[in-house]
């Protein structure tokens, strides 16, 4: 039986990892997570009490990472500050998590020789034309676009440093737009499902021509899972299911699948500095480890999504009017 410390373990991506480790391995994690908004203690329910160990607190919290690192087998680091809204409007916090609470992780892996899979994002990369036929590869250079995405890249590149530079045993995974249960509902998916739940009409960003390539949070999960047991030290692999939908089409799935008039939404101004598209090549991941993903139809995915929160409104419905007045506030 492994050791598993995972940051960010109460998160949506890592709740759903944590949840898939337990389902299959035998691994225990303990679960690091400070328990922002973002956080929720109750996407871990149903765990047995002897798989899980839950700390609260902070990354940067330089003794209680080192006292974590020296039981721990090997490291999953999802903690992160990842809406890009708010880092538009107050960037610090994403600098003391991603940036330096990335590097407190890495000193730790460095002094105990601990294993660490570091999790980012395709926003690193910044973003592509509609029209362009590429998709990001492991060799796209780094172009971000907003706080939240360059400290993310800024993360990724320390985490190469402390590899070249100290032999520190770290992979990277850089995925696509995951969704799937235990997702804030501030986010673009949930926000929608549960906006019809609540007979409120669902909210588009401009003309909702953004593209974005979604996965479900359980096929990243054992692409995770995957590098983690082999994936090369130093290298990187980016995670996709080739989801790419444009916001139009998954808010008018959501509509359809839902019962709903597909026209039943609105539209309103759009965010600041919108990536345009973001597409995955997973090639390297899928022929060099023999990942594939168990979602491969995005709606049959989406469907078992809807009916995830249609199930759980108690777990969601304690924070939904507070960020429907948010939104409401910027005409959103």
């Amino acid at each position: 039986m492994r050791r598993l410390l995972v940051t960010g373990g109460a998160g949506f991506i890592g709740s759903n990892f944590v949840h898939h480790v337990i389902s299959n391995s035998d691994d225990h994690v303990t679960v690091l997570d400070k328990l922002t908004y973002a956080g929720n203690r109750s996407s871990l329910d149903g765990i047995p009490d002897d798989r899980l160990t839950f700390v609260q607190g902070d990354i940067a919290d330089a003794a209680l990472v080192d006292e974590l690192f020296r039981s721990a087998d090997a490291v999953v680091h999802y903690a992160a500050e990842s809406h890009n809204d708010n880092s538009l409007h107050d960037p610090r916090p994403f600098l003391d998590t991603n940036i330096i609470g990335t590097y407190t992780l890495l000193e730790a892996a460095r002094r105990h020789g601990t294993r660490l899979h570091h999790i980012s994002t395709d926003e690193v990369y910044g973003d592509l034309e509609l029209d362009d036929p590429d998709r990001f590869t492991e060799s796209t250079p780094y172009n971000p676009s907003s706080p939240y995405s360059s400290t993310k890249a800024g993360s990724d590149l320390l985490v190469r440093a402390w590899v070249r530079s100290f032999g520190v045993r770290a992979t990277i995974s850089n995925c696509s737009n995951n969704y799937g249960p235990y997702q804030h509902v501030e986010k673009f998916i949930p926000r929608q499902i549960t906006n019809v739940v609540r007979g409120i009409r669902p909210k588009l960003y401009g003309a909702g021509e953004n593209v974005r390539d979604w996965i479900h949070a359980d096929d990243h999960s054992s692409a995770v899972l995957r590098i983690l047991e082999a994936g090369e030290i130093g290298e990187t692999y980016l995670i996709g299911a080739d989801g790419e939908r444009n916001n139009k089409e998954v808010v008018e799935l959501i509509l359809t699948l839902m019962g709903q008039d597909a026209a039943a939404y609105d539209h309103v101004t759009d965010r600041a500095g919108h990536d345009l598209r973001y597409a995955i090549d997973s090639t390297k991941l899928r022929t060099e480890l023999g990942w594939a993903p168990r979602y491969s139809d995005f709606e049959a995915g989406l469907a078992a999504t809807i009916d995830w929160y249609r199930t759980h409104e108690d777990w969601w419905a304690p924070s939904k009017d507070g960020v429907e007045a948010f939104y409401a506030s910027k005409g959103q």
